[in-house]
């Protein structure tokens, strides 16, 4: 995986979540970013089955899933969880900062 500074992750936490009140416009703020920034669909992994990740969006908890293909089965992962493919696809940043983010640390 490609590293990202950490400044340039503080920068895009920065971004997501300017305008945002509290912790649910927080997280539509980085879904936002992430649907307009990650390049879908990718490939990746998912307990050593190759998936297709078709989709980024909120599930019925608002925490934000990626939309995992295989075949005619679709399953929802949160993406705090979801393994990126080397080499990650474009935008994946985002993702990175959502993380980052989450573990409160940045």
């Amino acid at each position: 995986m490609p590293a990202i500074d950490k400044a340039r992750l503080r920068g895009l936490i920065e971004e997501a979540i300017v305008d945002a009140y509290g912790e649910s416009e927080q997280r539509v703020g980085f879904l936002t970013m992430m649907q307009d920034h990650l390049e879908i669909p990718f490939e990746t992994e998912v307990l050593g089955v190759p998936v297709q990740v078709i989709g980024i969006d909120l599930d019925d908890t608002e925490e934000i899933v990626a939309t995992c293909k295989r075949d005619a089965r679709v399953q929802r992962i949160q993406v705090l969880d979801l393994p990126l493919p080397r080499p990650p696809p474009g935008g994946f940043e985002w993702i990175e900062a959502y993380r980052l983010f989450r573990r409160g640390d940045w």
